[in-house]
């Protein structure tokens, strides 16, 4: 029976092998995690009355293979709240609401009528090279203002990233695709739309049941979708992974290297040496670097080369009544123009239920990312009176909080730069030279639980074809 090594029990890893014992085929499929928990960095932790989640909040129902797998492990996606789709971004010193419609938008406040007038303009602004840097992309689009205003916030939101350093293509391909596709955002939301009015117009004329023209759905460059997670928080997806897989994970186990002997890799590990017909290395980048640093120098130093900003988490935990806003949304975000420290907030327990107490509310603000990873390393009494005093005027508080969670992750998202796409490509022309060895995770093709779900059975259909009916080398 082949065995197949997967070293790194985050969310990746356990889709990973969770995907390969799916397959009709029988093999040996080892899970070796570092940490005593699996998981990686979607963790939650519930205090006092509180669910705080310490990385990952949820993911959008916009792809099928998260929710197939919430339902063959028999899970029930909690859906975020209606009025989580209310979102602000804190500008000139209030919150002011993203515009849902154009109506709203040209009655918005986030950007002038100057601003408002260049967005306009990228109907006709020129294609741009394969790749550049988010803020390239946006300037020579949108302009300047969209991009502090907008999408710079948006940028940290996401990535806790800087625009004038992040791959367009590797970042928001869907947004890229557009404007090679169509010419421009402006042409793909037109487009599109007709697209979707002929479909629907060619649909009714084929149905004898429907007389009557449907309203083509809305059409956004957005990727849509609903933020979702479970009644007990993210982390219920990653146990039920871990509960299926059994006792095919093994904690506490660190690799510190590979070789390859005879057509089998043998891992050296904190505990007993492990050989396998098949190694995936589903940690960090850093973390798979390390292991690789004297299996091959090149590869090691192109994974160490994605970087990791530091990121803190602090939550707060407060009385209702001790807040005077009424935290009617998702949250916020902060553009840095504005001066701030805090990356954004965002109201936890407006966008799910069970994430405080009858008569309470959480908020969970984020701190560092790659243009301050320094804030991010504070020391608690610092940290907690940088969040606080920052929130105070924006929501009102009346007093301290009623309980008080810092999270810090000293290496927290990859950073897609621009160059990604060339890292991308040398990894995999490297991994031709090695059968049997493949990497997945978050630090390649996408951060989102969608992305390490979708990437990890993605990988297991490879790897069937690719290594299981071929003789080792």
């Amino acid at each position: 029976m082949k065995r197949i090594a997967i070293v790194g029990g985050g969310l990746s890893g356990l889709a990973t092998a969770c995907a390969l014992l799916g397959k009709k085929e029988e093999f040996d499929v080892s899970v070796l995690e570092s940490e005593p928990r699996p998981g990686g960095k979607i963790w939650t932790d519930k205090a006092d009355g509180f669910l705080c989640e310490k990385g990952a909040n949820g993911f959008l129902d916009n792809k099928p293979r998260t929710l197939e797998l919430c339902k063959s492990l028999g899970l029930d996606p909690l859906r975020s709240n209606e009025n989580a789709k209310k979102r602000y971004i804190f500008l000139n010193g209030k919150l002011n609401a993203l515009p849902e419609s154009p109506l709203a938008f040209i009655k918005s406040e986030l950007l002038s009528w100057g601003g408002k007038l260049r967005i306009l303009l990228e109907y006709n602004a020129p294609k741009g090279p394969d790749d550049e840097t988010v803020a390239d992309f946006i300037m020579r689009r949108l302009g300047s203002e969209a991009l502090e205003k907008l999408i710079d916030p948006m940028t940290s939101g996401i990535y806790a990233g800087d625009p004038y350093r992040m791959s367009i293509k590797s970042c928001f391909p869907r947004i890229k695709e557009l404007e090679q596709q169509y010419g421009g955002l402006l042409k793909a939301l037109i487009k599109i739309r007709k697209e979707k009015k002929d479909e629907l117009r060619v649909k009714s004329q084929e149905s004898t049941q429907n007389s009557k023209l449907q309203t083509p759905s809305k059409v956004s460059v957005a990727p849509g979708g609903a933020l979702t997670s479970f009644y007990n928080g993210a982390q219920t997806l990653t146990d039920a992974l871990a509960g299926k897989l059994g006792d095919r994970v093994h904690l506490g186990v660190s690799v510190y290297g590979i070789v390859k002997d005879k057509g089998r890799y043998q891992l050296y590990t904190s505990r007993n040496n492990v050989e396998a017909d098949v190694v995936i290395l589903a940690a960090p980048a850093y973390a798979s670097a390390e292991i690789l640093k004297d299996f091959d120098g090149e590869l090691s130093k192109t994974l160490s080369d994605i970087p990791y900003p530091h990121v803190s988490v602090v939550c707060f935990g407060y009385k209702k009544e001790k807040v005077g806003h009424a935290l009617n949304g998702f949250g916020f975000l902060v553009p840095h123009i504005e001066g701030k420290k805090i990356l954004g907030t965002l109201w936890d327990s407006s966008i799910f239920p069970n994430r405080a107490s009858e008569g309470y509310a959480l908020l969970r603000t984020m701190v560092g990312g790659a243009k301050s990873p320094e804030m991010a390393m504070l020391e608690d009494d610092r940290i907690i009176s940088l969040v606080f005093d920052e929130l105070k005027p924006i929501l009102s508080f009346k007093t301290e909080p009623d309980l008080i969670r810092i999270y810090r992750w000293e290496k927290a998202i990859p950073q897609y730069l621009l160059g990604h796409g060339r890292k991308l490509s040398f990894i995999e022309e490297r991994l031709k030279s090695y059968p049997g060895l493949y990497i997945t995770g978050n630090a390649y093709r996408g951060i989102g639980m969608n992305d390490c779900v979708e990437n990890g059975y993605k990988l297991a259909d490879e790897i069937i074809p690719d290594f299981i009916y071929k003789p080792a080398s």
